[in-house]
């Protein structure tokens, strides 16, 4: 009898030793599974820009051409203008993004302005532009993002000497970013977002010599390609704009 009660405490016992350890699947593999779906999430939302917007003169171009109705006789402009276009490619990873926000930042040189040449009408040197575009159900795979100013921009400002290009989730997350420059004391590929040049109030606020004039203008007139004649080429490669 009492060897009988020895066995059943005995396995009473086991039993309680076999409880307390996780089996598979149990606690032990619950907590390692949050974090494999945290890092999956993360692997998911990555993104990376694969070309990036040139600069100068390269990123000039003429205008697709579209004929116009017969009823329109003859065009005003004698010789073909040149848009600013700066696009970037890009590659996601998730199977779908709800939004992906470009802020884009561009500086134009004022003396390279085909119809201002040697800052004529005494402008600032540089002039500053700044959107941003949202796009809506980005699918995985390779897309493109694009901004322009007009000919008359191009004309008066200049080439633009400097871009800067961060984009960000729906949660406001920087999930890539980077910039190109040919601006003496602005750097390439900062290191990160905050020590990029248009957050930088030792470059956006400096001053001509030892005057009071601004170095940098703010101006707006960057746009979306999708508001400009440029919609109508590869519309494919990008994605709606969210409204």
């Amino acid at each position: 009898m009492k060897k009988m009660i020895a066995l059943a405490l005995a396995a009473c016992a086991a039993a309680q030793v076999v409880a307390a350890v996780p089996a598979r699947g149990g606690k032990r593999a619950a907590a390692n599974a949050a974090p494999a779906a945290a890092a999956k999430e993360a692997e998911d939302e990555r993104l990376s820009i694969e070309q990036f917007p040139t600069i100068g003169r390269q990123a000039t171009l003429a205008a697709p051409n579209v004929p116009g109705t017969s009823n329109i006789r003859g065009k005003c402009a004698t010789n073909q203008r040149r848009w600013i276009v700066l696009e970037a490619k890009y590659q996601t990873m998730a199977k779908w993004h709800d939004r992906l926000t470009f802020t884009w930042h561009v500086l134009l040189d004022s003396k390279t302005a085909t119809e201002n040449k040697n800052n004529k009408d005494g402008l600032p040197p540089y002039s500053y532009f700044t959107t941003s575009t949202t796009y809506a159900n980005i699918p995985r795979g390779r897309h493109a993002a694009s901004v322009c100013l007009h000919p008359s921009y191009y004309e008066r400002f200049g080439e633009p000497a400097a871009v800067g290009l961060v984009i960000t989730n729906d949660k406001g997350e920087v999930l890539a970013g980077d910039c190109e420059s040919q601006v003496k004391g602005i750097e390439s590929h900062p290191k990160s977002v905050e020590e990029a040049f248009w957050n930088k109030s030792d470059i956006m606020e400096a001053k001509v010599g030892n005057t009071d004039d601004p170095m940098i203008e703010r101006r707006e007139g960057l746009l979306d390609r999708s508001k400009t004649i440029w919609a109508l080429v590869n519309p494919d490669d990008y994605e709606l704009v969210a409204q």
